[in-house]
């Protein structure tokens, strides 16, 4: 076994106490603006400012470094109109038939339906894949660690990225999910995690009035 090789760490900057504060509250008042939208306007986004994104979420953790995501970033309006017609598939018999009337009832706020219009009005969907191993030169296959935790902080960074960037989006999550591996040709070793819609917001765009949870309900200091 290769001995870990390690090197200095130069790229760690510290602030003042004061700094500290100021940087959390500014990033606070940032953050809480953040909403999921689901009525998009057709604007079209740079491509760089996508690969930017997708760039900062690669530096999430990852359990031992496996870096077990794949981000496919799907602006072709074919293969938007595909994935909407198999979501739509999907989303009928989840409402119809899977679904237990208390899930839909906690929908029922949201104005959630079968109809998914945004995932062709919007210029990015960003398909998630988790990457459960993949296969070494030799044909071995390598098993990556914690891959569900590891995709969804990258995901997490994704869509704060995605938030300072000035654009809005959606985590989208239709059951099953297999289609995006056929739609989008990526490997069986390889599951879609969420599709992460990205664009503006339609300039009439409403959102639900809801609440979070405030600091002591969610958080104790002991």
């Amino acid at each position: 076994m290769t001995e870990p090789k390690f090197i200095p760490l130069t790229e760690y900057l510290e602030y003042s106490e004061a700094e500290m504060q100021k940087r959390t509250v500014t990033f606070y008042e940032n953050i809480k603006r953040r909403r999921s939208i689901r009525q998009f306007s057709d604007r079209q986004v740079s491509r760089e400012i996508i690969e930017n994104c997708i760039r900062a979420a690669a530096y999430a953790p990852s359990g031992a470094n496996m870096q077990p995501w794949y981000f496919v970033a799907a602006g072709n309006p074919e293969i938007k109109k595909e994935i909407r017609e198999a979501a739509e598939k999907e989303e009928i018999n989840f409402y119809k038939k899977r679904a237990p009337e208390k899930w839909l009832n906690a929908l029922k706020p949201l104005g959630t339906n079968i109809h998914k219009p945004f995932l062709e009005t919007a210029p990015y969907l960003i398909v998630i894949f988790a990457q459960r191993y993949h296969v070494l030169s030799n044909g071995n296959i390598e098993k990556h660690y914690y891959v569900n935790e590891s995709v969804g902080i990258a995901t997490g960074i994704l869509i704060t990225a995605i938030h300072n960037a000035g654009l809005v989006s959606l985590t989208y999550t239709p059951s099953p999910m297999g289609f995006l591996n056929k739609i989008l040709d990526r490997p069986s070793s390889e599951k879609a995690f969420l599709i992460l819609v990205v664009g503006y917001p339609d300039e009439n765009a409403t959102v639900p009035e809801i609440k979070k949870k405030s600091l002591q309900e969610i958080c104790e200091f002991v």
